[in-house]
């Protein structure tokens, strides 16, 4: 950790000059930002669960590794990089997106390289100790899985999401709703083009071309993010000036420190509620196949079910990131709430007629708002000095969050028969936020 935070310092001092000036585009440089932040956080994929879960099968039968030990060593790589991605958001507010989505991109890159060898770094540590043990493959997995979710869920995606949030003020919810348009079908679709791959290349190889992607995708990021419109003469949104009314409120809008908001409720529920999201999603797309199949669904119908989801969630996005300009955020909180009791009680009712679609529904309007509060409510609530550390502690909530969804999942299902469980957890929790959520409003 501390080699990655140094390595930051000592490239900030040699590469001072940039190669583009965003002063001389010819368009606002932050419709670049949003063009090239949209494809960085795309490029996370192989970190987050959703890309990861497509490899579960194949790679923990490669390591012989049971879906328990499997699920066991992603929830506390995962849980180890919740604890330390709190200061990748200082190193954001610090050091800027560039930097510290370049060396995101390419350590996230040399990970995948390493989780393609997994198998044989495997074999051959039980021939070096001589030693026929599971602990070996599930140590090895640990490490990769903290370094794909650090990196990847973790350093990559906050980077780029804040670098385009940073570029835009009053349209911030319009931009933030094509970025959302893409990422939806990006992420929901990943699956089945990950798993054509796999099924043509094998596991190996298929990491092993997503490593290529993103090493040759740091290029792009070194050269075209830029960290604020200030740093290089120019304003949000690609404002001449700035008018009485904006004036106004830029004495008026408070930049709010960590440690401020921390003590606000809605930075609590509403980071709870993207919590959730990330619990629910995650677990559902780590054991998708097992969850249906114990239902008596086949395969090609567990992963059939994310893309129409990606519909709703991006006509959910869509629509209310280009309203969120104009209509109070604890509206969309609700919404989202509403999205989470559907998404449970489809899960519950899986087997009936009304499960699927309420599943479907469910968590295509949970992914939907999640895109628009995620990256708006934070700048919106908070201000924009020290967007970075507070996004970097609401990311430590999702990662955790993620890291606890796969192994209760399984925990559920070896202990009660069934994935029910999860269902009820779910609705209790989400009743909490809704109570909770009464006087989350906005502290500005």
């Amino acid at each position: 950790m501390l080699y990655f935070c140094t390595s930051i310092v000592s490239m900030a001092n040699i590469f001072q000059k940039p190669l583009i000036d965003p002063a001389k585009s010819p368009v606002f440089y932050g419709y670049i930002i949003l063009f090239v932040g949209t494809i960085g956080i795309y490029c996370s994929i192989p970190g987050q669960t959703i890309g990861v879960s497509v490899f579960t099968d194949p790679v923990k039968d490669a390591l012989g590794l049971s879906r328990n030990q499997f699920s066991n060593a992603y929830m506390i790589g995962t849980i180890v990089s919740s604890l330390v991605i709190g200061r990748a958001g200082v190193w954001f507010d610090t050091y800027g997106a560039r930097y510290v989505a370049f060396f995101a991109a390419i350590t996230l890159g040399v990970t995948l390289f390493l989780c393609s060898w997994s198998a044989i770094m495997s074999s051959y540590i039980k021939d070096l100790l001589s030693v026929d043990t599971w602990m070996v493959p599930f140590v090895l997995m640990t490490v990769l899985f903290f370094m794909l979710r650090f990196t990847g869920q973790g350093v990559l995606t906050m980077a780029s999401r804040n670098v385009i949030m940073i570029w835009f003020d009053k349209n911030r919810g319009k931009v933030n709703s094509f970025s959302s348009v893409a990422l939806s079908f990006g992420f929901s679709t990943s699956p089945l083009w990950v798993n054509g791959l796999i099924e043509g290349y094998g596991w190996e190889s298929t990491w092993q071309f997503l490593a290529i992607g993103l090493l040759l995708f740091s290029i792009f990021i070194y050269t075209f993010y830029k960290i604020s419109p200030e740093k290089h003469g120019l304003l949000p949104d690609g404002a001449k000036s700035l008018s009485t009314e904006d004036e106004k409120q830029k004495v008026v809008t408070k930049q709010f420190t960590l440690t401020e908001a921390k003590k606000e409720r809605a930075f609590w529920m509403y980071g709870l509620t993207l919590a959730f999201n990330s619990f629910f999603i995650t677990g559902l797309t780590f054991h998708v196949v097992s969850i249906f199949t114990h239902e008596g669904f086949a395969k090609e119908d567990a992963i059939s079910i994310f893309l129409p989801g990606s519909v709703v969630a991006v006509t959910v996005s869509t629509i209310f990131n280009f309203l969120s300009d104009y209509l109070p955020l604890k509206l969309y909180l609700y919404l989202m709430l509403l999205g989470g009791f559907l998404a449970s009680l489809g899960f519950l009712l899986l087997s009936t007629a009304a499960g699927v679609p309420m599943l479907i529904a469910g968590f295509g309007i949970l992914g939907g708002f999640f895109a628009v509060l995620n990256a708006v409510a934070w700048p919106r609530f908070f201000g924009r000095a020290h967007l970075g550390s507070i996004t970097g502690k609401i990311m430590s909530f999702l990662i955790l969050a993620s890291a606890l969804a796969p192994s209760i999942f399984s925990l559920c299902l070896s202990t009660f028969g069934s994935y029910e469980m999860v269902g009820y957890l779910g609705l209790a929790f989400l009743l909490f936020l809704v109570i909770g959520s009464l006087k989350a409003n906005n502290p500005q």
